[in-house]
């Protein structure tokens, strides 16, 4: 018998659906991790899931996804925000062949055949903080659903903060005609709310928590190099993972002005590893979770490595960098393993609460505290937007003092978070066979 309950069997029509905001080839962990979870929770409760998965890549390709019961085959479609109208690939070739019928497009006719529109922002991407064009890229999808008048489901994410009039009207708009919304935390929900007004419906409209709270955690096939793998193996010593992000880091000026932020994120990362590695036996492991390339703006890794270079050289020894090549539920199995986390990327902190490891969240936005109080640790929330440079440092280092209480008051929210994530792919399954059922061809309920 399955696991899960599974919402359709052989003989049945398998619903068709599509997916966006969850590229796997976005070198973001996160967007992956919610990718992984997706396909992992929906896939065993609905019989012959035909999943396609919008990413940043050319033409439609098959993919095996590994996972730990063998490789889960989907479909991969090429879809980005791109001004070389000639690329199938493009939004707007997409848009003018599915909703005003010029031309062929395969992924506009994916679309167009799909029984469900799955999209999950990026988790954290319905919003207009990021910018116009990151905004327009995130609704595009969206749009195009609707007009097309597929049945359109939002998957657990953020919904704003939205700084225009434009870019609220347009967000209500959309949750508006959506069949399903899912907010991943009370704060969202409240956002959600709002924008739907009096078209809220308790059965449509939902909150529930982060689908990432449901990656499997996977142990590489390659085992990883010393020290880290030594560090993990021995318990002598506590092995501290920081996850420093790119974003903030690495142009910290604009970041600062961006944000608002009130203290030095880089003096404050900085000073903390090097107060650890001063005060404690601990061995630190720099995790990225953005695996951009050096250079770029928002790369973790460019981050981690100043970090590590700046940390005294009779200290390092105890510090080092995850390099690049792991999967979203390999680096969650490897957080799994810490004994405390210090983490900037949100699904990093999600995947060290999942794991049941004590977590502190430096917060840029108002999106983490949300997600964390989904696990009444709302606490160990540090947000360097209020606080000063020193006060911050110090906030988590008593973060790392307190981390066996925290481990304690964690565990028994963990088991209601995880019971909240099964019963939202309950129905989300149950949700993709009614929508293909009540499809021409389907069959009646």
């Amino acid at each position: 018998m399955p696991d899960h309950p599974t919402h359709a069997f052989a003989g049945w029509p398998s619903p068709r659906a599509v997916l966006f905001g969850a590229a796997p080839d976005t070198g973001n962990l996160g967007v992956s991790a919610l990718c992984e979870s997706l396909i992992g929770g929906l896939g065993p409760r609905t019989f012959g899931l035909d999943l396609t998965v919008f990413d940043h890549g050319r033409g439609v390709r098959d993919w095996a996804m590994p996972g730990n019961s063998g490789d889960i085959s989907i479909r991969r479609c090429g879809a980005i925000a791109s001004r070389r109208l000639h690329r199938p690939e493009s939004y707007t070739r997409m848009w003018a062949a599915g909703c005003w019928g010029v031309g062929s497009n395969r992924g506009a006719e994916l679309v167009r055949s799909a029984d469900v529109v799955l999209d999950v922002s990026g988790g954290d991407s319905f919003a207009d903080v990021y910018g116009p064009k990151r905004f327009r890229a995130i609704t595009l999808p969206k749009r195009m659903a609707l007009e097309m008048r597929r049945p359109l489901v939002l998957l657990p994410q953020t919904y704003g903060p939205f700084g225009s009039s434009e870019a609220r009207a347009l967000a209500a708009q959309i949750v508006q005609g959506a069949a399903y919304a899912w907010a991943r935390d009370r704060r969202s929900f409240d956002v959600l709310r709002g924008l739907l007004g009096s078209r809220f419906d308790p059965a449509r409209h939902r909150c529930t928590v982060d689908m990432a709270f449901g990656l499997v955690a996977r142990e590489p096939d390659e085992p990883l190099e010393d020290p880290i793998s030594g560090w993990l193996a021995d318990t002598e010593y506590p092995v501290i993972g920081i996850n420093v992000s790119g974003l903030i880091a690495n142009r910290a000026d604009a970041a600062a002005a961006r944000f608002g932020m009130k203290a030095d994120y880089r003096e404050v990362i900085s000073r903390l590893t090097s107060e650890l590695l001063a005060t404690t036996d601990a061995r630190i492991v720099l995790v990225p979770h953005v695996h951009a390339p050096i250079g770029h703006p928002e790369s973790d890794l460019e981050a981690s490595l100043e970090i590590a270079r700046r940390v005294p050289a009779s200290c390092r020894g105890r510090i080092a960098v995850l390099p690049s090549g792991l999967s979203a539920g390999e680096t969650k199995w490897l957080i799994s393993r810490l004994d405390w986390v210090c983490a900037t990327r949100m699904h990093a902190c999600i995947a060290a609460l999942s794991s049941g490891v004590p977590a502190a969240g430096v917060a840029y936005t108002d999106k983490a505290r949300g997600v964390f109080e989904t696990c009444d640790q709302g606490y160990s929330v540090i947000d360097p937007r209020r606080a000063g440079t020193e006060e911050t440092i110090q906030m988590l280092l008593h973060s790392y003092r307190d981390r066996d209480s925290v481990r304690a008051a964690l565990r028994p929210s963990l088991d209601r978070v995880l019971t909240e994530n099964d019963l939202f792919f309950d129905a989300l399954s149950m949700a993709c066979v009614e929508a293909r059922e009540q499809q021409p061809g389907g069959v009646a309920a």
